[in-house]
């Protein structure tokens, strides 16, 4: 972020750019994020925890640009692991804004432990280096798990009532991430939280959105009933960027750009794949033998879980998202979904033939 320096009020005679800090720079968010800071000419230290993970975010950065390589030599990146607060503090140095995008995704009630770790005593330790290194603002990334569930013919606002019933266990853990920030907003700490719906990104096809991208390309014939809000990659980092250069502080903001059924979503994205779309919904009583078929296979086998009792009780219905909040807060236009889903769909196919 470019920061004007002042000899009088109105004749600015240079500029310095703030140092920022981009934890999880390896993910679907951080590596977007990563790319859109990059472009801005920022001054950028990321962590990652796996040196290859880099790589992806060179093939991210590839999405847009001819030359990733070059855009990612204004990254300073450094290995560390949020849980280990030792491992953070090199992090820190001399860093002015933090954009904490680290997190463990996991619905399985199994992974409770590794998800309070990550996800909760992680954000408690970029909240209290934040707080030591006298940080000028930190963007939190949650998601509209730690809103709780929408409810039923409702449109959910950031006002709405939280409830830890019917909740997955990362949105929980989510939750509880929210309140480590919050308690840092009470101690000095300048923050804004984004709750962003299903984010649609290319480049991570088996995690996220993009199994759904990847669902929809071997033309599945069925469907999931109910839906959810739905918003593009850049819209998230396009809203972040935004509210730390504005002065909005100790506020969070839905990021969703449309509510569609799960019907609506892979019929968009099967046209643009040009296969055939799911046709029939998966009827509950299959679902509700799916999950416990699938608690079976975790206890007795040690599979991971793809399916638990919140996640599919969630299908039962369309859960609805207010975007009023962001739009009228930074006057922010998001951007056509269609066009969203037809870029990622773009790079799946042209991943595909070339594979």
């Amino acid at each position: 972020m470019k920061v004007p320096i002042y000899l009088n009020k109105s004749n600015p005679i240079g500029y310095f750019y703030l140092m920022i800090l981009v934890t999880g720079g390896t993910g679907l968010v951080g590596s977007h994020l990563l790319y859109q800071l990059a472009k801005s000419g920022e001054n950028i230290r990321a962590s990652y925890r796996k040196k290859d993970s880099i790589n992806k975010v060179e093939e991210v950065f590839g999405y847009y640009t001819d030359t990733p390589s070059t855009l990612l030599q204004r990254i300073t990146w450094v290995k560390a692991d949020i849980s280990d607060i030792s491992s953070l503090i090199p992090l820190f140095e001399g860093i002015e804004l933090v954009y904490h995008c680290a997190a463990l995704i996991s619905f399985s009630p199994k992974d409770y432990t590794a998800l309070v770790q990550a996800n909760v005593e992680g954000t408690a330790n970029i909240v209290n280096l934040s707080l030591e290194h006298q940080v000028k603002k930190l963007c939190y990334v949650s998601s509209i798990a730690a809103i709780g569930p929408s409810s039923k013919g409702k449109v959910t606002t950031e006002e709405n009532e939280w409830k830890d019933t019917n909740v997955s266990v990362y949105g929980l853990t989510k939750h509880e991430a929210e309140l480590e920030v919050w308690r840092g907003s009470q101690e000095g700490l300048q923050v804004v939280v984004v709750n962003p719906g299903v984010i649609l990104g290319p480049g991570f096809w088996h995690t996220g959105s993009g199994t759904f991208f990847k669902y929809a390309s071997k033309e599945k014939k069925s469907y999931f009933p109910g839906g959810t809000g739905f918003v593009s990659i850049h819209d998230v980092v396009g809203a972040m960027v935004k509210l730390m250069k504005s002065n909005i502080s100790r506020e969070q903001f839905i990021l969703v750009n449309e509510n569609l059924t799960y019907k609506e979503l892979f019929q968009k994205m099967a046209s643009e794949l040009q296969v055939s779309a799911p046709s029939k919904p998966i009827p509950f009583w299959l679902l509700e033998i799916a999950w416990r078929t699938d608690w079976l296979k975790s206890n007795l086998l040690g599979k991971r879980r793809k399916l638990t009792k919140n996640m599919v009780k969630g299908l039962y219905y369309q859960e609805t998202y207010s975007n009023k909040k962001i739009k009228d807060a930074i006057d922010f236009e998001f951007e056509d979904l269609d066009k969203a889903i037809k870029f990622c769909c773009s790079i799946l196919t042209n991943r595909t033939l070339s594979s």
